[in-house]
């Protein structure tokens, strides 16, 4: 199991000829993740839980502090790579735990079923069977984007930009390439992600200002939650 440490994340939405703009000069100063593919982009795509009071949309709504939820995420639709993050936000700052998952346990889950576990199972899954079975805890969108990475490594910086942000509750098309989902924000709207440890070094920091950002202090989950039908999101 990967336990990460607590880091400063903030969210900022924008019209695109801004972010193409900031996005030109980020990548002048920070590297591309050597991660992403052709043209330094990934697809990412994960699936979220909440519990029968969607109880983690009205913490993100509420800004309860502190607060958790779990996700599964995949990459470019492949089953290659599957693993089961936990989010924790504590005081403004954010840290994940994550750990593999078997396509076997992830298709169970998306089937509406709970896995089974053994003293083999790691802790963080075992948590997620022990909360489906205590809280009901079950899925209940997807969230899919188009995601451009650059890191800075002194301070851990890394800045993400994320486009074409897409919801569904197709969970039996997870894996699918071509799963069916519709956007969620309005059209030429994207948004930056910023995550660093304890300090974002002032010429990165001065990049940000001067792109006139709008933060927000909610969630792809709670925006893609927010947008679904009334049907889905309280059903």
């Amino acid at each position: 199991m990967a336990q990460g440490k607590f880091r400063h994340e903030f969210k900022y939405v924008s019209p695109e000829y801004i972010l193409s703009g900031l996005e030109k000069r980020i990548s002048s100063l920070l590297e591309a993740d050597t991660h992403a593919g052709e043209n330094n982009t990934y697809s990412i795509r994960s699936l979220y839980f909440d519990d029968m009071y969607n109880s983690c949309y009205y913490e993100n709504e509420n800004g309860t502090d502190p607060r958790e939820k779990f996700r599964i995420r995949i990459y470019n639709s492949s089953s290659g790579r599957i693993t089961l993050e936990l989010k924790r936000k504590v005081k403004g700052m954010c840290m994940k735990t994550s750990c593999p998952i078997s396509i076997d346990d992830t298709n169970k889950i998306i089937s509406g079923g709970i896995p089974d576990f053994d003293s083999e199972t790691p802790f963080l899954l075992k948590k997620l069977i022990m909360e489906m079975r205590s809280r009901a805890l079950k899925p209940v969108v997807i969230v899919s984007y188009e995601r451009v990475p650059f890191i800075y490594r002194d301070g851990n910086v890394r800045i993400t930009f994320d486009r074409n942000i897409r919801s569904s509750c197709d969970f039996k098309g997870f894996f699918d390439p071509d799963l069916s989902s519709r956007p969620v924000m309005e059209t030429g709207i994207n948004m930056v992600e910023v995550k660093y440890d304890e300090l974002l070094p002032g010429f990165i920091n001065e990049s940000l200002q001067t792109a006139r950002l709008n933060q927000t202090s909610f969630s792809k989950f709670y925006i893609c939650r927010k947008f679904n039908r009334i049907g889905d999101l309280f059903r």
